[in-house]
Formats: C-alpha cells, sequence, structure tokens
C-alpha cells in the first residue's frame, strides 16, 4: 500500500455572522460566485482551482475561525496514518454530497483540517 500523498489546498471555509454583507464584499473583490449566496447559510467562491467558502454562524459570538480543506492521494490511508499516529479524527472517511470522501481531524491549536478528494463522476 503506498503512502497518501498531501496534493494540495481545496478550499478555506470561514465562518461569518452576516452572509449578505461577506457574499457583497467578497463579489465586490472579484471572486466568482460559485454556489449559495447572500441568503443561504453556504457560499462557495471560486479561486483559480481553489475555493473560499463561507458558513453563515448565527448563535452568538463566533467562537470557530473557519476549516482548511487539503486534497490527499488517498483518503482513508490518510486516515489510518492519522489513527496509528495516536491522532483521533472527528469521524471516519465519508462521502459527501459535494462529491468529495473527506474527514476532519483538530490540530493541537483547535485549528481544523478536512482531508479530502474528489468522487469519480
Amino acid at each position: 500500500m503506498s503512502e497518501p500523498k498531501i496534493e494540495g489546498l481545496s478550499a478555506i471555509t470561514l465562518a461569518t455572522r452576516d452572509m449578505s454583507r461577506a457574499v457583497h464584499f467578497y463579489q465586490a473583490l472579484g471572486f466568482a460566485l460559485q454556489h449559495g449566496g447572500p441568503t443561504e447559510a453556504f457560499t462557495s467562491f471560486g479561486m483559480g482551482g481553489s475555493f473560499l467558502n463561507l458558513i453563515a454562524e448565527t448563535h452568538g459570538p463566533i467562537n470557530w475561525w473557519g476549516r482548511v480543506i487539503i486534497y490527499v492521494s488517498d483518503v482513508d490511508a490518510l486516515y489510518r496514518k492519522a489513527l496509528a499516529a495516536g491522532i483521533k479524527p472527528e469521524f471516519e472517511p465519508r462521502d459527501a454530497p459535494w462529491h468529495e470522501r473527506y474527514f476532519h481531524l483538530t490540530d493541537p491549536d483547535g485549528h481544523e483540517l478536512s482531508f479530502a478528494r474528489p468522487l469519480r463522476g
């Protein structure tokens, strides 16, 4: 079995208290809206081969900064590698409706990392 490889940054997801204001801000800068919009709970902007995502946080102060999404060659192999190193991911790898296989974990400083791989058609 080959060692999983880190391949690139897929996306960064940032929390926002006001989706309409945030969408207007990023569109004013020239970010291309891909999914969602001012009235949605989740919005995604294309930036080259990566994405800037916004997620609405409406319950009090924003205590969650966001998430970095990293593409890897083999999600399941990296999950097993994390477990073998004593790292406890939040959940086992799963297939998402947005056509990625992924899992999340949190680094020692509280940064959320998502490791993903696009699913084939």
